[in-house]
């Protein structure tokens, strides 16, 4: 019996053929890690606006990660509401994260095994 369609292309989500190349896993790696990122330190800010209980386990985790991904700036504003603060301290490394991440991924994405290592 023939199939009036056609066949369907397969992808690799059907059991098909894969053709990701390791550049487009570097830049997924490197795309997920720069959100993962931003995500734990929009996390602690939220949590802290909305004044959660610091001596919660899940909060001090939040609060520990949070600081740990964004340590290189803090006290780059000096503003005195506190919750103002908190949120350009914490608010500038995410959206770093998020920018540069993201823009290596596209850089890693763009560019071709070919291209690499040849001199001009």
């Amino acid at each position: 019996m023939s199939d009036v369609y056609g066949s369907a292309p397969t992808s690799h989500r059907q059991g098909g053929p894969r053709d990701e190349s390791s550049s487009k896993w570097a830049a997924f790696v490197v795309h997920t890690i720069a959100d993962i990122a931003a995500a734990f330190v929009g996390l602690w800010i939220v949590l802290y606006l909305f004044g959660a209980s610091q001596a919660n386990l899940f909060v001090q985790y939040v609060q520990d990660m949070a600081y740990w991904i964004a340590g290189w700036s803090q006290n780059i504003s000096t503003v005195e509401n506190e919750h103002l603060r908190l949120v350009l301290n914490y608010g500038l490394p995410a959206l770093v994260y998020l920018f540069i991440g993201h823009g290596i991924a596209a850089k890693i994405r763009h560019t071709t095994r070919r291209g690499v290592g040849r001199l001009a």
